[in-house]
């Protein structure tokens, strides 16, 4: 099971050779490509071979590329993430409209959930009004109790004076956490056979990746909890590596210990198998120690 993160943060060459990614700068170093599930180009000085860059994409490799300023900017993704692409398709078309708003329901409601008990760890007492927009949750989300809870979330977290548009330090570390979690989604939905653009609920012409979009959502408390947590003076290189790590990080589902990574293909394989059967019922959700 590939469990590496292989981040490339100045100068090199990558190539491939027999099985193995090479990594060439001041010394040259080979990994296995079975270990690795992304690979994070944080450095626009890298020089990659096509060859190399195909043969990521036959094993499924989440390939993410950086801007100048080593933010997240675009993402290498397959056409055909699995034998079977055209029937997924098909079916991802078909999928009921009233099963992809049960299983919308359940995403939301387990988001908001997350966020209470985070901030029920933190000794926030609006933790208590959180409960009370999942008692208040209605079919599909009707009266937004997900967008009433991010204001009085995030409030909580980092202060009264925070919004989400504000050019500050913590909204650079959660949109960094966010691209990177976002990612390892369009991965699986590919791997899988689906293709991004046809979300649940999320309907944005302009974004690619509607459906990686809704089924992350539950995953953002894992990065809020971390930016939270790192009382930031600045946002550099290792601040970035820390967030990334987050995929590393264990949670619990399924009965199971599991990283993050392998988390997001047992959730996602479950919100598939809950579409495909109309039976929202089939979701597993993971759950973390705080």
């Amino acid at each position: 099971m590939s469990w590496r993160i292989v981040v490339v943060s100045r100068r090199a060459k990558l190539d491939y050779q027999m099985g193995y990614m090479v990594v060439r700068n001041e010394e040259i170093t080979k990994i296995h490509l079975g270990e690795i599930s992304t690979v994070l180009i944080e450095s626009t000085a890298v020089s990659l071979t096509a060859c190399l860059l195909s043969e990521l994409m036959k094993k499924k490799i989440k390939v993410i590329f950086c801007d100048e300023k080593r933010n997240p900017s675009s993402e290498l993704v397959s056409y055909y993430g699995s034998h079977d692409t055209s029937n997924k398709v098909r079916c991802q078309i078909k999928w009921l409209p009233e099963t992809k708003e049960a299983v919308w329901t359940e995403i939301v409601s387990e988001k908001i959930r997350k966020q209470k008990e985070l901030l029920e760890y933190l000794g926030k007492e609006e933790s208590e009004l959180l409960s009370s927009y999942i008692r208040e949750i209605q079919w599909n989300d009707e009266t937004n109790r997900e967008g009433h809870a991010a204001k009085v979330y995030f409030n909580a977290l980092f202060g009264m004076s925070f919004t989400r548009t504000a050019d500050i330090l913590e909204n650079a570390a959660l949109n960094y956490g966010y691209a990177i979690i976002l990612s390892a989604f369009t991965r699986e939905i590919t791997a899988n056979g689906y293709i991004t653009q046809l979300g649940l609920f999320h309907d944005n012409m302009f974004n690619q990746f509607n459906l990686a979009s809704d089924l992350m959502e539950p995953f953002r408390i894992l990065v809020d909890k971390k930016v939270a947590a790192m009382k930031l003076e600045e946002f550099t290189h290792q601040e970035k590596m820390e967030i990334v790590n987050l995929l590393n990080q264990e949670v619990r589902i399924d009965g199971k210990i599991q990283y993050v990574n392998n988390a997001v293909k047992i959730y996602c394989k479950s919100v598939f198998e809950a579409l495909n059967d109309n039976d929202s019922s089939l979701i597993r959700f993971y759950s973390f120690e705080l």
